[in-house]
């Protein structure tokens, strides 16, 4: 168990004011078992050891494996965090019990209600918008709204994912949660009629599509574009200049967003080190580390965004959609229904 003292400490710890006392910090570990893989989450993990002494070890794969995996354990898992990316999976292992509630006052502070689980299953720590890219130079009306993408005067100018993609899945939940499944299968038969080719590839693949030519419009997340912008991305770079992006729905539901976040593991060996961990994920400086390692939105206000979001985020911000992202799991299988039933690939 932790000491008293080192609980009393996790707020402070949270808010990033002082740093953690090596003196009062547990000796322990914490096994974390993670699908992201970004070089700046380095920092971010030796700073948690440095300020707790706490061990982190890892077991890093794709989300599906590790969710595979905690459910072969089962009661042995020696897991005691996982961290993935989209609700729509942090719902998938909760749905399969992997996943415990979490108590904690500083996270319910720091972390919007939007972005965590209604009961603490899991948390959000960074956020991504999933927004509309277009070119400029030969779309003078640009789709202002999702449900603009299903209007016949886009026919042929389309590009998107398969609608196996977890981030297609949750867009179309987000719209059965805020609009009912009639009008979410409305949507899915409209963006498919307005493909200019099947869905194929990634949302870079996307981006590139309409920077070639082969589409007007795209739908990605903004970090892919952010990525373009901060560096050096294969058949984009270079040729951002001509891509404009919209953040949809600014005057109905706000824009769509998602999350990279975390949750204790059901069977966690070392529960007080994962909500620990949790905690410190949501302080200032780690909030810096996390974000930054993918292009991402904080999820703390006041923290500042990567140099490259500041670039391509209206000034002022934007709306989000506030929806509470449980939804996105809770409406996951109709939204695989509905693309089944009006034919998208």
């Amino acid at each position: 168990m932790l000491p008293a003292r080192l609980l009393a400490l996790s707020s402070t710890l949270a808010m990033a004011i002082v740093p953690l006392n090596g003196a009062l910090a547990q000796s322990g570990e914490l096994n974390l078992y993670s699908s992201r893989h970004y070089d700046t989450d380095e920092r971010l993990y030796s700073d948690f050891e440095e300020q707790t002494g706490i061990k982190i070890k890892r077991i890093e794969d794709g989300a599906d494996v590790l969710i595979e995996r905690m459910s072969a354990e089962g009661a042995n898992s020696p897991a005691d965090v996982l961290i993935t990316v989209d609700a729509g999976r942090l719902f998938k292992a909760d749905d399969a019990g992997l996943l415990q509630p979490v108590s904690s006052d500083t996270l319910n502070e720091r972390v919007p209600e939007a972005l965590r689980h209604p009961d603490g299953n899991w948390y959000g720590f960074s956020k991504r918008a999933r927004v509309i890219f277009y070119d400029k130079n030969d779309v003078s009306d640009p789709p202002a709204t999702y449900q603009d993408l299903a209007d016949p005067k886009y026919k042929g100018m389309i590009c998107a994912r398969s609608s196996s993609n977890i981030y297609m899945i949750s867009l179309l939940a987000s719209i059965i949660a805020n609009e009912g499944e009639e009008a979410a299968q409305k949507w899915a038969q409209g963006l498919k009629d307005n493909l200019a080719r099947d869905p194929q590839g990634g949302d870079t693949d996307q981006l590139r599509a309409v920077a070639s030519g082969e589409c007007d419009i795209a739908l990605s997340n903004t970090y892919y574009f952010a990525r373009a912008l901060g560096g050096s991305v294969d058949g984009l770079t270079g040729q951002t200049d001509d891509i404009a992006v919209v953040f949809p729905n600014q005057d109905t539901t706000g824009t769509h967003v998602n999350i990279s976040g975390a949750g204790v593991a059901a069977n966690a060996p070392n529960k007080e080190n994962a909500i620990l961990f949790l905690e410190y994920l949501a302080s200032d400086s780690a909030q810096k580390y996390f974000a930054e390692g993918n292009n991402e939105y904080p999820v703390v206000e006041g923290v500042a965004m990567a140099s490259p979001l500041t670039e391509m985020t209206p000034e002022g911000g934007f709306k989000a959609d506030e929806l509470n992202l449980s939804a996105l799991g809770e409406n996951q299988a109709a939204a695989v229904q509905i693309y089944d039933r009006v034919g998208y690939k």
